[in-house]
């Protein structure tokens, strides 16, 4: 989750704590892009949001930023197929969650699961919240990871509501993760009833 999620009449503080009453098991701050915070403004924010979490006894991990996430001790770190190597990370991360993004299988074949706590797979379904979205590879590629890696957790990323996620729990995933639904907490409460899995904030 970013800044430029929360809509204008709510905080990110208030749109997060709701969150966290509705039940999210995991939240990821993700604050990238153009208008995203910089320098002091992030850590500030990223340390009350720390804060916030560790309230609810809810994990708050960072993504891609390393530096960001060593600074204030996140409890893990989240990086993607183009972000820092998840090995060189993980001596920085000793019994801290580390997550690493896969989209297809040729990702899958290249990556380096040896530290990864859990893949993030997606887009399963179109999502207009990342605009460097992959095609979507639809809850087949859970089941198929899932085959070749039975005891990896899988969390499902992209385009993730009420409607599609039946699919995605049959498919064998672990978590599933949103973006979009961050402002709704009915719809959260909706999503842990209907999944019965870990939902992450991201």
């Amino acid at each position: 989750m970013w800044t430029s999620d929360v809509p204008s009449h709510r905080t990110i503080h208030e749109v997060l704590e709701a969150a966290l009453k509705a039940g999210i098991t995991l939240f990821q701050f993700r604050e990238k892009g153009k208008s995203a915070l910089k320098g002091n403004d992030k850590l500030v924010l990223a340390k009350e949001l720390q804060h916030l979490c560790h309230q609810y006894d809810v994990p708050f991990i960072v993504n891609d930023d390393v530096s960001l996430a060593k600074e204030i001790n996140a409890d893990g770190i989240h990086v993607g197929q183009d972000d820092a190597k998840v090995k060189e990370i993980a001596q920085y991360f000793t019994d801290k969650i580390i997550g690493l993004s896969i989209s297809d299988l040729g990702e899958y074949a290249k990556s380096d699961l040896t530290h990864v706590d859990y893949i993030g797979v997606g887009p399963i379904y179109p999502t207009p919240s990342k605009h460097d979205a992959h095609t979507p590879v639809g809850p087949e590629m859970i089941a198929t990871f899932k085959e070749m890696n039975p005891q990896l957790p899988i969390v499902a990323i992209g385009g993730i509501n009420t409607n599609n996620v039946a699919p995605i729990v049959e498919a064998g995933a672990n978590g599933i993760s949103v973006i979009s639904a961050i402002s709704k907490s009915e719809i959260l409460k909706r999503l842990l009833i209907d999944s019965k899995i870990f939902l992450i904030i991201s």
